[in-house]
Parts: structure tokens; sequence; C-alpha cells
């Protein structure tokens, strides 16, 4: 759900604050940007909630006909149609979150401009990729999803608790070509490197997200974005030396600032002195059907390179998004090059490989190894990843790829996140919920007694649960026929509307 939906009337703010608070971007229309009020007049509106449909585990009309069954109107965002998955919009109100095939990771909700890096960064299977500013990891998610599920990507943020939030959005959409690592980007280490791709979605005011944040309005103003600006030029400055010499770094905010935007920019292709160039984001190279302006030229006395018109900004009322501004750099061929980084040795314990075999024997899996690396972080269990995955030695990993079985437990489980990955494939003890209703109490961890043919595939244990030919997650079946749900409780707020 949107925090605009959520506010009360009274609480968002008026128009008239809206046009006090942005009054020093005026002049910039009629110059780069038509339509003032239009503009003021969008920002007032609340926002509409999008969605985008898991590439792997369900197609966007499939998705749509869930939505259908629920009588929720869903339209394509015609301009996305080129990223991974399909991007729906739905109702201000609607709270996706809360529904079950989002539970399921069928789905994940992200802001519709949110999802331009993943279409503007050029990605491609085999690159080794960068998201220096991921948390909470939608766009992480559809990077790594472009990339096919394979390969290298590390997901970096500066905070645990956001790594934390981070990494069960990856979980729960079933991403195994992802190492997680918590350090402060600006000063994210030279070993690390070299990476073909650069994602910075950098820290910024927000003021492109007022339709979401209302009560932003009174936060904002230039004192706080030359503050801002000194960290995203840190973080672009970090980027350009961890770039593969012809690779390409995506610059993105959600502000309108200049301070925070073409200044930025501009100041670190200076800095580089020709080793970064400025690609056309704007006009030719948007995507068919995005309505866009190009990068502001001249702000308050100071004149950029005319370059600068390359980058893109989206504006609210051009395609009733959110704000957001995108610059995209390719660092030239004959720069230096950062030597090869060094992976870690991703190991197993002696009995470690049994267990994986034991897992797929019990649920009539495809043998794991063959299509994942199954290997041991900590005490509490097994993580898979990619077969390519090249976990990085430096930083320190936070997580590399899925946790998906629990082995400190007696007996041993799959996790909720390994079933949603795995469980599509299960022949034996698989129990499917044919109703709303029991679907729902299992996610709200509600004892059910299913019925002798819905037990007929299963023996007393741990059961993969599915509705539909989608998986839920796991529980057990007792000896007395009822089914116990393992849902996790830190999943709650998946269940709270159903």
């Amino acid at each position: 759900m949107t925090a605009d939906a959520r506010q009360p009337p009274e609480a968002r703010s008026s128009r008239a604050q809206l046009a006090l608070a942005l009054r020093r971007y005026r002049l910039l229309f009629g110059e780069v940007v038509e339509d003032w009020n239009g503009f003021i007049d969008a920002l007032a509106r609340p926002l509409a909630t999008c969605v985008w449909s898991h590439p792997g585990r369900v197609e966007g009309a499939a998705l749509m006909d869930l939505l259908g069954e629920q009588g929720v109107p869903a339209a394509p965002v015609p301009w996305l149609a080129g990223a991974p998955g399909t991007a729906l919009l739905l109702p201000p109100a609607f709270k996706a979150g809360q529904h079950w095939w989002y539970c399921a990771g069928l789905a994940h909700a992200q802001e519709a401009v949110s999802q331009l890096p993943a279409l503007l960064l050029g990605l491609a299977p085999g690159q080794r990729v960068l998201d220096l500013c991921a948390a909470p990891g939608g766009k992480t998610a559809q990077i790594a999803l472009a990339l096919g599920n394979g390969g290298t990507l590390l997901a970096n943020d500066f905070a645990p608790e956001r790594i934390a939030a981070l990494q069960g959005n990856l979980d729960r959409l079933g991403i195994v070509n992802v190492s997680t690592t918590w350090a402060d980007g600006a000063n994210y280490p030279a070993a690390a490197g070299p990476f073909d791709r650069i994602l910075v979605d950098a820290p910024c005011s927000s003021e492109g997200t007022l339709r979401r944040n209302p009560r932003l309005v009174g936060k904002m103003g230039p004192e706080r974005s030359r503050r801002m600006a000194s960290r995203q030029r840190a973080l672009l400055r970090k980027a350009a030396r961890l770039c593969r010499p012809g690779g390409r770094i995506l610059y993105s905010t959600c502000t309108f600032a200049p301070e925070e935007n073409e200044l930025v920019v501009a100041d670190i292709l200076a800095e580089q002195d020709g080793r970064l160039r400025l690609l056309p984001a704007s006009r030719s190279a948007q995507p068919p059907g995005l309505a866009s302006g190009p990068g502001v030229i001249r702000w308050q006395g100071r004149v950029l390179p005319d370059e600068l018109a390359h980058c893109l900004r989206v504006w609210p009322h051009a395609n009733d998004t959110g704000g957001f501004f995108v610059a995209v750099l390719e660092k030239a061929a004959d720069a230096p090059c950062l030597p090869e980084p060094k992976s870690v040795a991703l190991t197993l314990e002696a009995s470690d490989a049994d267990r994986c075999a034991a897992v797929a024997q019990y649920y009539g899996l495809p043998e794991i190894g063959t299509r994942f690396r199954a290997h041991r972080q900590t005490r509490r269990g097994l993580h898979l990843v990619a077969l390519d995955h090249a976990a990085p030695g430096a930083p320190p990993t936070q997580a590399r790829g899925l946790f998906f079985h629990r082995t400190n437990l007696r007996p041993a489980k799959l996790t909720t996140a390994g079933a949603l990955l795995l469980g599509a494939g299960a022949s034996r003890q698989v129990l499917d919920l044919d109703t709303p209703g029991e679907r729902d109490a299992y996610l709200r961890r509600e004892i059910l007694v299913p019925t002798a043919a819905q037990r007929a595939n299963c023996r007393p244990g741990q059961v993969m649960v599915r509705h539909r030919g989608w998986p839920l997650g796991v529980a057990v079946l007792h000896r007395s026929g009822d089914l116990e749900s393992l849902f996790p409780r830190k999943w709650s707020g998946c269940t709270a509307g159903v």
C-alpha cells in the first residue's frame, strides 16, 4: 500500500503547500518541461500501486487473472514492457503485500519509475554487477532476474536492518545469484571489483516520492539537497573506480533537485577527465511510450556541458508517476582496470551433500546439485546459489544466495524460501489446498484438517503446501490428520489482509 493512500485526506499536502515548497523549480518550466500547474496537480493526487510479476513463476496475464478474481482492476504499464516481469498498475489504496500471491513470491510491489534502471542499465547474462545502495531490494531483484538468476550480483547497503529487509525480499522471490554485503558504498573496497555494470541508486532528498510520502513537503529545500550531494558524489566517484573499462554505471535518484542530479554527474565527469562519458538516456534511448524530459544544463547561474541533456528526467505529470532521474555513464575502454577479484570457496560439510540428496528424495525433486550449488555459511543450515555465482572475498558477505534448509532443528526442515524456490517441481509429500479459505488459514498459521484426497500423496511428517500449483511453504501433517502450518511469523505482514 502506498504511504499516501494510508493518509487521511487532511494529512495530504495542499496544492498551495506543494507549490510553495517546490517554487524554486518553477523556472525550469518552459525550458526543460511544460505545465507547472499539471506538475503540482499530479503531486497532490495519490499514486497508483504498481506490482511486477515474477517472470520465472507467473505470466503477467495470469497475475492479472488472479487480480481479476479479487475484483481488482489492473492495467499493464506499456513503457515497462521490456523490464523483467510484467508491470501492472493497481488502485492507489491496494495493499499488495497482504495477498497470497505476494506471499508466494509471484509478484513484487515497486513504483513504476523505480523499474527504469533494470531497463536502462544494459543488462545481459554473464555480466558481473554491483548494486551499491540496494535496500529494500526491488531493483536488485529485477537486475538478478535480467541476469537470468545466474552469475554474480553483489547487493550492498550501509545499514544492517536494511540488509535484513533486502534479504527477505530476495528470499521470497527465489533469487540465488546475489551475495549481500554491508559496507559504506563510498568506501567499497577495490578488492571487490571490477564490475561490468554498477547501479548507484543514491540516497536522496526523495522529492519525487511526495505522492507516497506527503509529509516530506516540510523537509525539502536547497540546504538538504546540498548536504545529500556530497554523499552522492562520493558514491558515484567510487562506482567510477570499480567499473570495468567499457562497462556502464547507472546513477539514479527520486528527486527533482539539480544539486543531487545533473550537478553531481557533471562534477564526476570533470574529475574523471575523459575516462567517463554520458550516454543518451533521454529521448531516443528511452523506453517506447515513456514521456520524459532532458537533463538540466543551466541552474542558478551555473552552465553545464551540453551533454548533461542526455540525462533522463521523468516528471510526475507526464506519465502519472513519481519523479525520477537517470544518468547512464560508460567507462572508457582504455581506462585503468582493477585486478580481478578473489572469490570465496563455497564448502559443504561431509554430511551436507547427503542432506541435499535426502531433501530431493523426500519431496521427489530433481537433484538439487544439478541446478544450484549448495554450501554452508552458518551452523543454522544450507544456502543455495547459482552454479556460476562467484561470491566475493571482499568485503565480507552477509549472505550468499538463498537460505533453503534448516539443519540445526530435529528434524531438519526446508525453509519457506526453499519451498517457494523448489516446490513447483515436487512430486511427493505435496498437499494442495483447494479453496481460498484453506489457503488463507494456512497463511494465518491455523490448524487445518485436510481431506483424505488431499492427504493421498503424503505420509505423516513435513509436507510441501501448494495452492493451484504454486508453493506456499511447508507444514507438518500429524498422524491425527491435522495440518500444522509452518508459515513464518516474521512474514506476517503478508497475511494481515487474509
